[in-house]
């Protein structure tokens, strides 16, 4: 199968998707500060996150490959503000002299369910969603949606000045 046209095409399509999403993540990600004071930290990371979940789940609605280029812009907002807002909104909550503490306790909440989904996703996709893993994409993006609510009431002291600290 890896010598076929088609499977080296969908790995061209696969490649320029990624492409999309990092390049994306890149100058989003330098971007971010500026929308943060803006508009806020919380309100940023929920837009990203909305932005992300939109892209994730609208991969199931998509017929035409070259369509998945705005998925991915999606996908790659969502991207830079992970690696980046929550981080920032838990660093103006924790006292500075355990900062590093708590960031590595936190770290460890962000890793452990990739940890718990790599030993257990592909069964799930294999048994609860029959072989179909564009149901747990659409999951993850439905999830993600829902994180970005909840990001809305997380207290962060050091919010914008118009910007509700719930």
């Amino acid at each position: 199968y890896t010598k076929s046209v088609a499977y080296n095409e969908a790995g061209n399509k696969v490649s320029s998707a990624f492409g999309t999403y990092n390049l994306v993540a890149m100058f989003f990600a330098l971007a971010l500060p500026f929308i943060a004071k803006a508009v806020g930290r919380k309100l940023t990371h929920a837009f990203s996150l909305i932005a992300g979940g939109l892209g994730l789940i609208s991969i199931y609605f998509i017929k035409d490959p070259a369509m998945l280029t705005w998925c991915m812009v999606g996908v790659g907002l969502a991207w830079a503000s992970i690696l980046a807002m929550p981080y920032v909104i838990l660093s103006s909550s924790i006292p500075a002299g355990k900062l590093g503490i708590y960031m590595g306790i936190f770290n460890f909440f962000i890793t452990l369910p990739q940890i718990i989904n790599g030993l257990v996703g592909g069964k799930i996709v294999k048994y609860i969603y029959g072989g179909q893993p564009i149901y747990a994409i659409v999951l993850a993006g439905v999830f993600m949606i829902c994180a970005a609510v909840s990001v809305i009431y997380v207290y962060d002291p050091g919010s914008a000045k118009g910007e509700a600290a719930s």
